[in-house]
């Protein structure tokens, strides 16, 4: 432990061990690491993803990562209501989610997609979820930032809760934009892959998933919380074996457990203790089972 150092002096926490990594991460109180298995290259740190990916920038400005996959907060967390088990709940999922009016949301999105683009390596891309409520301002963000919009995938739910005001549509989709760095990456795809997947024919910008089922909630649930099955396929559309994911927004790490199902290594951020607690308890069983 490096205790002496000032909370927001990172920069040397972040040589990631093997190879392209040199040394073990030394972590303080403020952005501790909290889960690091080295010899698969899964790292996942507890703080504010801003500083963190900062710490990340000062010691690789080149970039690092060759995906990211991010679920930000969608700022819904307002008084509303939504329908769960066939009962009326409170739509509340934490302060982190409260917004705080579309301007300074936004001002947010630019920061922290400005600090992923910079952690892209010159051919890396990135996946953003959201809802209505979020994800016009994160696709603006990345035009201002200039990274290339690639496509909008639309994750169809197949049984979506009600809408109990029966005022409006039911909310059946979620947005998922894939992105490259800049103009100029040449961002990879496994075309093949992804065809083959979908019975020879070309992968359309649909996507049906059922939400996370019971086995992926055994230590507990994120409110936002991905199946692991739609996160592993933007991985393997955007990727090949042994690349380097991010998810500056780790939640209950689905990302870092589709990227240990799929041979990848994993570096996650996460503020919340409850969530870091589920997030490594997921993180232990993925790389159990795949040693098994």
């Amino acid at each position: 432990m490096a205790s002496d150092l000032p909370t927001n002096d990172y920069s040397e926490r972040f040589e990631f061990g093997a190879a392209e990594f040199v040394s073990e991460p030394t972590v303080t109180s403020a952005n501790e690491r909290v889960f690091c298995d080295r010899s698969r290259g899964v790292y996942l740190y507890k703080g504010n993803c801003l500083e963190v990916m900062d710490a990340i920038l000062a010691r690789h400005p080149a970039g690092i990562f060759d995906t990211i996959f991010a679920d930000p907060p969608y700022f819904l967390s307002n008084g509303g209501v939504t329908c769960q088990n066939g009962r009326m709940v409170a739509v509340d999922k934490g302060a982190w989610d409260k917004s705080q009016g579309p301007e300074v949301n936004h001002e947010f999105n630019r920061q922290w997609l400005g600090r992923c683009q910079k952690l892209l390596k010159p051919n890396g891309t990135i996946w953003v979820s959201g809802t209505m409520h979020a994800i016009y301002s994160v696709g603006f963000a990345m035009q201002q930032l200039g990274l290339k919009l690639l496509n909008d995938i639309a994750w169809e739910k197949p049984n979506p809760p009600p809408n109990l005001a029966c005022r409006y549509f039911t909310h059946a989709t979620e947005t998922i934009l894939w992105a490259a760095k800049n103009a100029k990456s040449r961002h990879h795809f496994n075309y093949a892959e992804m065809k083959l997947e979908n019975e020879g024919k070309q992968m359309k910008s649909v996507w049906k998933f059922l939400p996370p089922g019971r086995d992926e909630k055994t230590f507990g649930k994120h409110p936002t919380q991905k199946p692991v099955a739609l996160v592993e396929r933007c991985i393997r559309a955007a990727t090949l074996p042994g690349a380097f994911v991010f998810d500056p927004f780790s939640g209950s790490s689905t990302t870092g457990v589709a990227a240990i199902r799929q041979g990848r290594r994993f570096c996650g951020v996460e503020a919340e203790t409850q969530f870091i607690e589920l997030s490594v308890s997921r993180l232990k069983r993925a790389l159990s089972a795949e040693e098994a």
